[in-house]
């Protein structure tokens, strides 16, 4: 866990250029880290408090369509690269970590991601609360614990982030969010490069009013996003 997070924070101070993209500077004010993480912590206990129902009867859905834990979470990388565990209401088998590298070869992602439309692990609970995208719910608790915000990149597994080059890993210079660019903008529909792209774009753009913009649009992708799988 020390390593990745020693690993991560050399390759972005080095600032050595692995290709023609630039490498931004991330400094915002106090005022903006104080307004975010204060949205943060009031949206987070609105939002479980309010959505406590709903996070209840998917619950009961997921215990009734397979065996196994509600909740699942998993180690991704946060700010600065320190390791976290994610929340997410679980949406495929028990087993699916140990099925994917038979389905490796069915990859529909660019990079180091795994992404694949009619993906066999996924239960039927699932297919409707990753369409919706109620399974990131969870995550509320990680932004109120300060791992996450509402809005920035979205986290990467350990694994995916050891074959990222030095300017990708400049999104580690912030906290992964529950929503940003690529969230809104067409998500799996997006190809690895142009993730980062955006990642990295959010980095450069951020202030508070585009986080309001961007809380603001996902409430659309609850609805269903046809992007969403």
């Amino acid at each position: 866990m020390q390593n990745m997070e020693l690993e991560v924070e050399e390759n972005y101070s080095s600032k050595k250029k692995d290709s023609h993209e630039e490498y931004i500077n991330y400094n915002c004010s106090f005022t903006y880290y104080f307004i975010k993480r204060f949205v943060d912590i009031i949206c987070s206990v609105l939002g479980i408090t309010f959505l406590s129902p709903l996070m209840l009867i998917i619950s009961i859905a997921i215990k009734i369509n397979s065996k196994g834990p509600v909740i699942f979470s998993q180690e991704r990388v946060g700010k600065h690269g320190k390791i976290f565990k994610m929340y997410k209401f679980r949406s495929m088998v028990v087993n699916a970590e140990d099925l994917l590298c038979e389905l490796k070869n069915k990859n529909e992602m660019s990079g180091p991601m795994f992404k694949m439309k009619e993906d066999p692990r996924v239960t039927s609970v699932g297919k409707f609360i990753r369409k919706t995208s109620i399974d990131e719910l969870p995550q509320l608790f990680n932004v109120l614990k300060g791992e996450m915000s509402l809005v920035g990149p979205r986290p990467n597994l350990p694994e995916e982030v050891a074959k990222f080059n030095n300017w990708q890993k400049q999104k580690f210079m912030v906290k992964p969010g529950l929503t940003c660019y690529w969230q809104v903008m067409g998500r799996n529909d997006i190809g690895f490069e142009e993730w980062m792209k955006l990642d990295i774009k959010y980095i450069k753009d951020r202030n508070t009013l585009l986080d309001l913009k961007l809380i603001f649009k996902t409430f659309f992708v609850l609805f269903g996003d046809e992007h969403a799988r």
